[in-house]
This record gives structure tokens, sequence and C-alpha cells, in this order.
């Protein structure tokens, strides 16, 4: 592996991380996909793989990889990166990779904490003799806490992150969706302070993280677990594509293929009824208000199903364009690979391995001046065992002070983001320390402030008191400038020229209306970093689609691999799309910056936030393109693990997700159920065999679980060595031990709201067992205009004559008529 060409050499290109030598120990795809975030950014990833390989690399659907049948998704976890073997207990091959690490930035270890901390390559170790070395750690749980030994699969995960109890019919079982999921959440959430910590390692050394997937899958719950701690309680699981408060929120089917729909505000039912030809539907008293239509939601779907089948799917969206309706075309995994603006776009390309090529999901980081590498090809077993590093010298030199700084200290973001993706991307950055200006106008708050500006919202201030607000805007200054008017466009083209870069979740045309297009604001700071994330992009022929949360996961095409075979398309009951979208533009700037930092450049970063959606359901893409097909729905079995499911227990809608392994753990799952006659039944040993009498085999695992409360179910079954997790709602994790323990939720008071509690982030810095403190809560409407405007050279009366007109503010004020509409997402 010299900088020179040389066998098994992966050509490098001038990339955002072509300064970084990586090293990965352990297994895992949140491992992998972190890795790989680096390796096709231009890192130089070296995988550690144990004697015979990565056992992941056995993992469905598999193809040739040079005479051996290898996992296609595992290669696409893996391209551009190099693998070597090493056995960890054995003193040799430690010693050899000890000194690999000797001239490498960064460690990522996803070996389980009990492991590290045994091991001669601890943590604890590794920091006294190569303090220069940065280290992120990955685990389920994290490296304190009562569960930080529980074993875990993802449904396990999620069933205890509070994901799973609200989706699915209304008697249950909840749904578990597939694996795959977590390792994009997880591994993005490593990503993003491991680059920052990376970003400021010349000036204030390197540092290490601890990262959890149960805490990092907060991430999707937290809007959830605010709207329940605002209504006192969850609401109930009341069947598949119905959740939320809002209606029509679902998929439909049409005169050809699955229509994704999501109404939310006054506006958009009125331009809903019109589109399909019902406009007296939309002024009519019993259904105008968004909780009326979700409580006769039975009567409007049998008044709407039979008219949207006149039509078919893609012309219902192209209609919903025009109109500025949140929709989208739900497909499946070969109507996804075929659709043009997907290949326009170039969001998917080749994975090699061996003789084998496949299409796969392209990271969606768009950077316009230093793209990622388009996948290509990942490393047989141990291909790189004999090939010669390059010397090199790292940039660090010492670890992190204590009290040091928070890594993006000095940098200053521009937010004009609204709702959840853009807001909690921005958080991301604030959370480590940058300088984060929101910028709102009193016309057009955030609409997280609330959609329906009727009743209380102005003369109470109901805008204020938002749970969700404050959750998504923590670590956040904010001002207010009316950027249709010249005088506010003015003072934000001030803003821009101090700030390192700039993020906005606009529809792709908002902005360029204003004259405030990627080139206006790059003419204004050449360094800029400019991030737009509208639903399918900035470019392309669909760019002006509105979209949620939900209509991402729909346009995905994810709805069509989760739940029951038969069953319609199945959501999620999360906006998934949102979180997902925020993480992916978190680690967009995290590059941008890296890039910014490198050359002085700023760029363009053009993000897709359906195309962030698709590494979800890597798995089933990539079968379809290897394979020429995706395999049936299974409700909530496993592919590999049985018996798999969510089971019920003691009490009203109580249930506990399970998962067997392995063969011993069903042995043991039977000395928990007292059935020693499938212990001793031969047919039975293996996976396959119990494949073949699953339905026995559940129905005896639902007559224990029914008898028992779902905490001792879990309890249990961990201490026999088996993974489980009760299913959650999302209020019931405000009570959960291991988050109280770990210190996850951050009491706070503020004087218009009362007491309440906001979540903290997903990792802790070195080995502390609490994570970094709320520095500021979310701002006011128009808080820090003063503060802010001064900073910028404006005089006091300046300030006030933008008040006097109406630019600035700290009160929500009527939106005006005409003129240009600041529609987010």
């Amino acid at each position: 592996m010299r900088t020179t060409k040389k066998q098994g050499r992966v050509e490098m290109r001038a990339l955002p991380l072509s300064e970084l030598r990586v090293v990965e120990i352990g297994s895992g795809d949140a491992l992998a996909y972190c890795g790989k975030l680096f390796a096709d950014f231009g890192a130089e990833v070296i995988k550690v793989e144990p004697p015979g390989g990565d056992p992941d690399r056995q993992i469905a659907p598999l193809v040739d990889a040079g005479g051996r049948r290898e996992s296609a998704t595992f290669a696409w976890l893996n391209t551009n990166k190099y693998s070597i073997l090493g056995d960890l207990d054995q003193p040799d091959d430690t010693a050899r990779i000890e000194r690999l690490l000797a001239d490498s930035d960064l460690l990522l270890d996803a070996r389980h904490p009990t492991a590290i901390e045994a091991s001669p390559l601890s943590h604890r170790r590794l920091r006294e003799v190569q303090p220069g070395l940065a280290i992120t750690s990955l685990s389920w749980f994290g490296e304190h806490g009562p569960y930080r030994d529980y074993l875990a699969t993802d449904s396990v995960c999620r069933s205890l992150a509070g994901l799973v109890k609200l989706v699915g019919p209304a008697e249950g079982p909840p749904v578990l969706p597939r694996d795959g999921q977590i390792a994009v959440i997880a591994g993005l959430t490593a990503f993003i302070p491991t680059l920052a910590g990376l970003y400021a390692r010349a000036d204030q050394g390197a540092r290490r993280f601890a990262v959890n997937a149960f805490e990092a899958m907060l991430q999707i719950t937290e809007f959830d677990i605010a709207l329940a701690l605002e209504a006192g309680s969850t609401r109930p699981r009341i069947g598949l594509n119905r959740f939320g408060r809002g209606f029509p929120v679902g998929n439909y089917a049409t005169k050809d293929g699955w229509l994704g729909v999501t109404v939310v505000t006054p506006a958009q039912w009125l331009g809903f009824c019109a589109m399909i030809g019902l406009p007296e539907l939309g002024p009519d008293p019993r259904y105008s208000a968004t909780a009326d239509r979700f409580i006769h939601a039975d009567e409007l779907n049998s008044i709407i199903r039979p008219v949207l089948m006149h039509k078919t799917a893609l012309e219902w969206f192209e209609r919903g364009i025009e109109l500025r309706l949140p929709l989208a075309l739900v497909p499946d995994m070969a109507q996804l690979l075929a659709q043009p603006v997907m290949r326009e776009r170039g969001a998917f390309a080749k994975v090699e391995i061996g003789a084998s090529s496949f299409d796969a999901p392209v990271l969606p980081q768009r950077l316009t001046k230093s793209p990622c590498k388009p996948n290509g090809r990942a490393p047989r077993a141990g291909e790189h065992n004999d090939a010669e590093l390059s010397p090199r010298r790292r940039t660090a030199e010492r670890a992190v002070r204590p009290n040091e700084a928070l890594p993006l200290s000095g940098i200053r973001i521009v937010d004009l983001t609204m709702g959840w993706a853009g807001p909690s991307a921005v958080r991301q950055l604030g959370d480590l320390g940058a300088d984060i200006i929101k910028v709102e106008s009193c016309q057009y708050p955030d609409w997280f402030r609330g959609t329906d500006p009727r009743g209380p919202y102005h003369p109470e201030r109901t805008y204020e008191k938002t749970y969700w607000f404050q959750t998504m805007n923590r670590n956040k200054r904010g001002i207010t400038l009316d950027l249709t008017t010249d005088d506010g466009r003015a003072v934000l083209k001030r803003l821009l020229a101090g700030a390192d870069a700039v993020i906005d979740n606009y529809a792709a045309d908002v902005l360029p209306r204003l004259g405030l297009d990627v080139a206006a604001m790059q003419a204004i700071n050449p360094r800029l970093v400019v991030v737009t994330m509208p639903a399918f992009g900035i470019t392309g022929r669909w760019s002006a689609a509105r979209a949620y949360g939900s209509t991402l996961e729909q346009a995905s095409g994810l709805p069509s691999v989760t739940g029951r075979d038969g069953d319609p398309p199945t959501m999620l009951h999360a906006a998934l799309g949102d979180p997902v979208g925020g993480l992916n533009a978190a680690a967009a700037l995290m590059l941008g910056l890296m890039h910014q930092k490198r050359t002085g450049e700023g760029q363009h970063i053009d993000l897709s936030q359906v195309e962030c959606m698709l590494p979800m359901l890597a798995s089933s893409i990539i079968e379809q393109s290897a394979t020429g097909h995706t395999s049936p729905r299974i409700g909530n079995r496993h592919p590999r693990f049985v018996p798999s499911g969510c089971f019920p227990c003691a009490g009203d809608d109580q249930w506990v997700t399970l998962a067997v392994q392995t063969d011993a753990q069903w042995k043991a799952l039977c000395r928990v159920m007292h059935r020693p006659d499938f212990a001793a039944d031969p047919s039975l040993a293996t996976a396959d065999g119990r494949r073949a009498d699953e339905d026995r085999i559940e129905i005896a695992v639902r007559h224990w679980t029914s008898s028992v409360r779902p905490e001792l179910a879990m309890v249990t079954l961990q201490e026999a060595g088996i993974a489980a997790g009760v299913a959650r709602l999302p209020i019931d994790l405000v009570g959960d031990p291991h988050l109280l323990k770990t210190g996850h939720w951050q009491p706070v008071v503020r004087r218009f709201m009362g007491a309440h509690l906001l979540p903290s982030v997903s990792y802790r810095e070195d080995f502390a067992d609490l994570p970094y403190p709320i520095e500021r809560l979310a701002p006011t409407l128009g808080q820090h205009n003063d503060e802010v405007l001064r900073e910028l050279g404006l005089s006091d009366a300046e300030i006030e004559g933008l008040h006097d007109r109406g630019v600035i503010g700290n009160v929500a004020t009527t939106k005006k008529s005409g003129g240009v509409r600041l529609a987010a997402e």
C-alpha cells in the first residue's frame, strides 16, 4: 500500500479525507458504513479481519467473489478499503496492528467494551502510548449503564428505542423492519463527531469518542417523544399506514402503482381536495381541521380511495408537484433502480468484488467540487496482507487536553432551515461547538413552532412553547429577517460574508427567486460551503417536489420491503426521512468544511433527501441488482435468526422482541420456556430445521411470553444470553433506566414552558459517563437580533430602523399575501 502504484493499490484522488489513514477493528455494519464514509471520500481505510475473514462476508445476498460466495452487501459497505488479517489473541498480530496504528490518524473500533478493556489494544493504553491517535468506538449501548452488556439485533435495539410499538395493525403484533437501517444511523452518528475531532486535531490534539446505536436511534424517536411529552401520553397504534396526527397520510393504490400522500396544513388539504376533483371537501367543517380529518379517516378513505384509482401514481405525483403538494411515487426495488431521475443524478453505481459487479447506492453527500468515489472495488479477505504501507506522520501529536474548547469552536454556520431535517443537521454541529445563527422571519417562523396559526398561536405565543422546536434547535442563536425585502436580504448577505457555511431546506426554487441562489451566495463569499437539501436535490425533473419525512420514506421505496407479504407498502410511522436527511446533511457539512480547510475553497453540496434514504435499504436494492429479484417480505421473521419476532407479554398491548442468533441460544431459550422436548428434538437443532417448523415454535414462544411482563421477559432472556428488548412507547423512554443512568435526558426550565427534558448527543468523549451539557436552549423568535446584528457592524439606529420597517422582530405576525412564500422542504 505505497503511495506509488503497487499490486492491490486503490487509486487515491485529492478528496476531502485523502490525508487520513484509518484502521477498522471489529465487525458489524455500523462500523463498516462509518468506514465507507471515510474510504469513499478518500481516506486510506485498512480493515483488520479475523483469520478466515469477517463473518459478515457470509450474509446474503451472495455473489461470486473469486471462487467463493460472499455477501454483496458486505462488498458495498467495504468499497475502496484495504483488508488485512489479524488475530487479536496472538501477540505477533497484535504488535503488527499496533505498529500500523502508530502511523494512523484514527482507530474505528467495534469490539465490545469488555473486549476492548481486556485487550493489549485497550483504548486507555493506546491513549497513553499513542496520544495522537484519534479513537472512536461503536457499540450497541455504550460503555456505561445497565444495558451495556446486553445482546442486541437491529430489531431489539429499535424496540427499546421506541421505534416498533407504534407500527402495524391495531391488534398487533408491531411491525419489525428489515436490518440495515441502524448501520446507517449509527455509522453517520459516529462519523460526524469523529470528523469534527479530526478537523481540529492539529490545534487541539486527538479525541476519543464512544458512540452507541441505542442513543443514535433516539434521534429518530425524539420527535415522537416531544409529542408525547406535550400531550402527556403517546398516541396508540391504529393500523398500517395510519399514524401521526395528520390525515391523509399513507400509501394509496392507484390505477398503476402506489401513491404516497402526506397532507398536514390547511392549505395542503384544500389543494389535495382540488387535485382529486372534490373541492367541496376542503372547506367542509367536518374535515377542515387536521384533528377532525384524523377522526373521520375511515369515512374519508372511502371517498378518496376510489378517486385515486382513476389515474396512475405518476400522474397524481406530477400534478402534486404543480400544486406544491407533498406526494410521492412508492416504487418497488426494480422500479427504483430504473427511475430516470435517480439514474440521471448518479444515485447508483457499480460495486465490484472478484468477478462480480452490481449496482448499489452511492453516498448521498454530493460535493460538487470533491465528489466521493462512486462505490468501486471491495477487497477480498486478507488481500493486502503483503502490501507495503507508505511511511507517514500523523498531524496530531497529543491527545486533547481537559477543558479544551469543543472541536468546531470558531466555525459559523448560517441556518436557513425549518422543521426537522435541516434544524437537526445544524444542531449536530452546534453540539460540537459551532456558532449557529438560525434565521427565521416574523411572517414565516419555523413551521416546527406550529403549522396552524389560528387559535392561540398569536395571542398566547404558542410558537415559543412546542417541545419539538426546543429539541431540534438547542445550541443555536436566533434572528429574524424578512428575506422578501431588500433590507432583509442585505443583512443576510452581510452575515454570509463572514460565515463558513450556510444550509437551507427550502424547496429548490425558493431562494433563487429571491436572488439568493448558490452562485449568488458564493459570489459574496467564495469560501462558503453551501448545502441545499430539497427532496430530490436541486437538479433534475423532480427538483420542485415538496416533501415531509414521510414523503421521503415513500419515495425511497422502503415501504415496499417492510411488513408482511400481501400488505400494502408499509410505513414505519416515524417520519424517518427527516432525521436521516439531517444526519446526512451534517456529515456533508463536515466534509465540506474539511475540503474548505484543506484548500480554502467553498463549494455547493447538492443533497437529495430521497437519496439519503437509499442506504437504509441498500441490501434490498443490491439484491435486486445482483440477482434480478427482491425476496418476499417475511413480516417479523428474520432471514437468519430463528425464532425472531415481537411477541405478546402479560398486560394490555405489551410486547417483547427477541432473536435467537445461534444454536446455543436456541437451547437457552428452550430452558427459559421450560421446553426440554424442543431442546431434545434434533430436527430443531439448526436454524434451517427451525425454519421448517417456525409456526409451531412461535406458538410456544408466545405461550411463554404471554405469561411474563415485558421487563421481566427481557431481563430473563438477556441473562440466558439471548438478545431481547421491550417494545417501548416513545413516552416510556423518559423513564428508561439506561437513559437515566447515562444522562441522556437533561432537565431544563424555561419561564414560559416550565420544566421539561431535552435529549443529549449520542456519544461520550474520552471515557466520560455523561454527555456534553447543553450550552444554549432553543432561541425564542428573534432572541439574538441585537447581539448578532451588532456583531455585523450595524448601529443601534440601523437596527431600530429594521425593526420599525418589520424586517426584524420578536413576535410572529400574520403572513403576507402575494410575494414569495418561504416554503420549507
